[in-house]
C-alpha cells in the first residue's frame, strides 16, 4: 500500500502536499461561506463562483500540458505555488480589513483558476518523474490519499475557524498562503539527481494537435475522458450541494457543513486507501461500474431528508467518487507514452474539471429552482445513464455477464472478447497491457462491494 514512500522525493513531496492541501481546503469551505454571505444564500452565486474557477481549464490546461512537456516541471511548480499563495493572502486581507464584495471573490476565483489550470499538468505528470513506472500506480493512490485526508482535516478546521472568528473567512485564506511554502521547500528541497524527467519537447508547432491525434488513435483513453467529463460535470460538486443542503434543508451552519464535508472526505480517504492496491492499469469496465456506483449514491443521498442519514450516506458517496477518479486517473497516466504524458494529462483535466463552468451554475439553478436534493438528484440521473451507455457501447457484440453475490456481497462482470474485433495499433511497450483491455475476460473481478484487482 505504501510502496512509493520508499522514494525520498515523493516522501518529502507527499508530506509537504498534505500540509499544503489542508490549507486549500479551508480555502474552498471559507470561499464557499463567503460567497453564501455576500450573496444571500444564492446558490447560483455559489455555482458562477466555482465555474469561474474551473473555467480557465477549458482554456489554459492545454497550454499548461505543453509546459509541463517542454520545461522542468519542478520550476513550473515552484512558481505556480508563489503565485497562488499570494493570491490567497491578498484574498484574506481584502476580508481582514471588510474591503471585500462579491466581485472581488468572483476575480480571485477565476485567477486562481488560470493558475491552477497550469500547475495541474505538471503537478499530476511530475508524480512519474519522482517514482518512475515501478510505483506510478501507487504513487497516483497516495497522492490522492494525502489530498483526501486533509479534504478530512481542512474543511472541519475551516469551519471551526469560521464559527470561532464570530463568521470571519480571513483566518481560512491567511493559513492557506502559508500552507504553500511547505510545498515549495519540498519541491526545493528534492535530490534533482534522483528524479527521472523525461525527455523535453522541443518548441514546435503542431503539439497540441499532436496530443489530439493522440487520443483519437485511442478509443480507451476517448472513453476516460468522456467519463470523466460527465463525472466532473454532474457529479463532482459537492462544494456545492453539500453547503446548500446545510443551509437550506437542514437550517444550520458552518460548523455543520464543515463537518458535512468531513464525512465526504472520510469517505474520500478511504475510497483512495483502497486504491492503493491496485498496482496495474485498471480495465475500461471497471471505470464504468464505478461510475455507474457513484450515481447510484449520489441519487440516494439526495433522498436523505434527515442530517444524520445525509452524513451517513455521505461516506459512501465519497468513497465511489475517489475509487472512480484514482482509477481514471490511472488509468489514463499509464496508458501514455511519457513524452505525452503532460499534454494528454492537460487534455484528461479539462474533461475532468472543464464541464465545471457549465454543471456548477446548472447544479446551483436546479438546487435554487427546485430545491437542494435535486442537485444531487439529477447529477447523479446524468452519471448513471451516461456510464450505463457506454458500457453497452462496450459491450456490443460481446458475451455480458453480470454476478451478484449476497455473501460475501460483490457484483462480478465479465465480458467475452468481442467476435471479429481487431485490435488497435499501439506501441511495443503498451502492447502488453491493451492484450489485457482487449481480452476483458477476467474471472471474477470485484468490481464492487469487495476488493479490486
Amino acid at each position: 500500500m505504501f510502496g512509493a514512500l520508499r522514494v525520498r522525493n515523493f516522501r518529502l513531496y507527499v508530506s509537504a502536499n498534505l500540509i499544503s492541501q489542508v490549507g486549500t481546503w479551508m480555502q474552498r469551505i471559507g470561499q464557499d461561506w463567503l460567497v453564501l454571505q455576500l450573496s444571500g444564500d444564492s446558490g447560483v452565486a455559489l455555482g458562477i463562483t466555482t465555474a469561474l474557477q474551473f473555467g480557465p481549464t477549458l482554456l489554459f490546461s492545454f497550454y499548461g500540458g505543453v509546459l509541463a512537456d517542454r520545461y522542468d516541471k519542478r520550476r513550473v511548480l515552484v512558481l505556480t505555488q508563489v503565485v497562488m499563495g499570494v493570491l490567497a493572502l491578498a484574498l484574506g486581507l481584502l476580508v481582514t480589513t471588510d474591503g471585500i464584495a462579491l466581485w472581488h471573490v468572483y476575480v480571485f476565483a477565476a485567477a486562481l483558476g488560470v493558475v491552477a489550470s497550469l500547475d495541474t499538468p505538471a503537478r499530476q505528470s511530475f508524480v512519474s518523474e519522482m517514482v518512475g513506472p515501478e510505483y506510478l500506480a501507487n504513487a497516483v493512490s497516495l497522492n490522492s490519499t494525502a489530498f483526501n485526508a486533509a479534504r478530512l482535516i481542512g474543511p472541519a478546521v475551516a469551519g471551526a475557524i469560521i464559527a470561532v472568528s464570530g463568521g470571519s473567512t480571513a483566518p481560512a485564506f491567511l493559513v492557506n498562503a502559508a500552507s504553500f511554502g511547505f510545498t515549495i521547500a519540498s519541491l526545493l528541497g528534492m535530490r534533482a539527481g534522483e528524479l527521472r524527467p523525461s525527455t523535453r519537447v522541443a518548441r514546435a508547432g503542431g503539439q497540441l494537435r499532436a496530443a489530439l491525434v493522440y487520443t483519437r488513435q485511442h478509443p480507451d483513453l476517448q472513453l476516460a475522458m468522456l467519463l470523466a467529463f460527465t463525472i466532473g460535470t454532474f457529479g463532482f460538486n459537492s462544494q456545492i450541494t453539500i453547503a446548500l443542503m446545510a443551509r437550506e434543508v437542514f437550517g444550520l451552519g458552518a460548523g455543520a457543513f464543515g463537518l458535512l464535508s468531513t464525512c465526504y472526505a472520510i469517505g474520500s480517504l478511504s475510497g483512495a486507501l483502497l486504491s492503493t492496491r491496485r498496482s496495474a492499469r485498471p480495465l475500461q469496465r471497471f471505470l464504468i461500474v464505478s461510475a455507474v456506483v457513484f450515481g447510484v449514491l449520489l441519487v440516494i443521498s439526495g433522498l436523505m431528508g434527515n442530517y444524520y442519514a445525509f452524513a451517513v450516506m455521505l461516506v459512501p458517496t465519497g468513497a465511489a467518487a475517489l475509487v472512480f477518479s484514482v482509477a481514471c486517473n490511472s488509468f489514463v497516466q499509464l496508458g501514455v507514452e511519457p513524452q505525452m504524458r503532460g499534454r494528454i494529462l492537460a487534455l484528461y483535466f479539462m474533461a475532468f474539471m472543464g464541464g465545471t463552468p457549465v454543471g456548477a451554475p446548472m447544479i446551483g439553478w436546479v438546487s435554487e429552482r427546485f430545491g437542494a436534493p435535486w442537485g444531487l438528484i439529477g447529477g447523479g440521473l446524468v452519471c448513471i445513464v451516461v456510464a450505463a451507455g457506454a458500457g453497452a457501447v462496450l459491450s456490443r457484440g460481446r458475451g455480458v455477464r453480470v454476478e451478484v453475490h449476497v455473501v460475501p456481497p460483490s457484483v462480478q462482470l465479465h465480458v467475452a472478447a468481442a467476435m471479429g474485433s481487431v485490435p488497435a495499433q499501439a506501441p511495443p511497450e503498451r502492447v502488453a497491457g491493451l492484450a489485457e483491455e482487449a481480452d476483458g475476460e477476467v474471472p471474477g473481478e470485484q468490481v464492487a462491494g469487495g476488493p479490486a484487482r
